[in-house]
């Protein structure tokens, strides 16, 4: 009988928000040279949600983390650190987690961003695990949130018909019992950065006029070569994860991955030998949320009852940098 790691941490409750406003594929038609039948057949995306101009990504995350400590019963004076994820922080200085600290007043928390792109909320679990395990705190918050519409280039048909907003939050405490992340594998390769980046606006080449009229400040992508590196670096993370927790893919109740592209995703599980029954799809709806995509997947998954307690659950992600993490998870 294969003896499985002992969780040292667990996801004791997860909460999620996304912007009201939803932009059909039709709507994007007006916008751009592109047509619904296009996008569908190639990204198997429908509609995505958009935030408002008044809404930040802090706003977002702080949204999904009440609504995650509300169901966890934990007041945010109680968590000791706060790990946020993000692509589009609404201000280079100061980090994001701490303006999520400050509009939900988690003021004895130690609070600070991760850029980990779609993979940053799995690197943020792990870090919450270490955090936690060295006996540094009791309770972590872990916060993804993107507004990918405040980076993307509406004139790029390419690129513009991919990406929505929205958010996810999770409470992370010391395991209890047998549930909990079972293992977990993360990775990066940075000579490959060039092929999903954004070429301008930091302090190697600072906003300008050139920029703007550019439009090097936005998301670049070299979507064929993305596509075969995500679904390369997906495997690999899932068969790594797997192994270390002593398990196979016939194991697994539910497997949930980054909801960047249909295309990927059945690649994906038809690699890792999972029925479409077993693997969670909102990209329709949502379209590539950047980091907030695995973990507003979860908390659908949780809420529609598509897994019960006990059963494992695989997630994974691909992102800029490149990076690639995946978690074994048991709910």
């Amino acid at each position: 009988m294969v003896k499985h790691p002992k969780p040292l941490v667990e996801i004791v409750s997860t909460g999620r928000y996304l912007p009201e406003r939803v932009l059909t594929n039709r709507d994007l038609e007006e916008m751009v040279e592109t047509s619904d039948e296009w996008i569908r057949e190639r990204t198997g995306i429908r509609e995505r949600r958009i935030a408002r101009e008044d809404e930040g990504a802090a706003d977002m995350a702080a949204e999904a983390s009440r609504i995650a400590l509300e169901r966890a019963g934990v007041q945010p004076g109680e968590i000791d650190i706060l790990v946020l994820s993000t692509a589009t922080p609404d201000r280079l200085l100061p980090s994001t987690a701490c303006d999520v600290q400050a509009i939900i007043e988690a003021d004895n928390a130690v609070a600070f961003d991760i850029a980990g792109a779609c993979s940053g909320w799995l690197y943020g679990l792990s870090m919450a695990e270490g955090y936690l395990t060295a006996g540094r705190g009791e309770i972590a918050l872990v916060v993804t949130t993107e507004k990918m519409s405040a980076i993307v280039d509406w004139e790029d048909r390419a690129t513009c018909v991919l990406f929505g907003d929205g958010s996810a939050a999770a409470v992370v405490k010391k395991a209890q019992g047998n549930r909990g992340i079972l293992s977990s594998h993360h990775q990066s390769d940075g000579k490959l950065g060039n092929l999903l980046y954004r070429p301008a606006g930091g302090a190697a080449i600072p906003m300008s006029e050139d920029v703007l009229r550019n439009r090097d400040h936005l998301v670049k992508m070299s979507g064929r070569e993305v596509f075969k590196a995500a679904v390369r670096s997906m495997t690999e993370a899932c068969d790594i994860a797997l192994q270390r927790a002593g398990m196979t893919a016939s194991d697994i109740d539910l497997l949930v991955p980054h909801q960047a592209n249909i295309r990927i995703i059945d690649a994906l599980a038809k690699y890792a030998g999972m029925p479409k029954e077993k693997v969670f799809v909102n990209v329709d709806r949502y379209g590539n949320m950047s980091s907030a995509t695995v973990a507003v997947a979860l908390d659908e998954a949780l809420e529609e009852g598509r897994v019960e307690p006990g059963d494992v659950v695989l997630l994974v992600a691909f992102g800029a940098g490149f990076t690639w993490s995946a978690v074994v998870l048991r709910v």
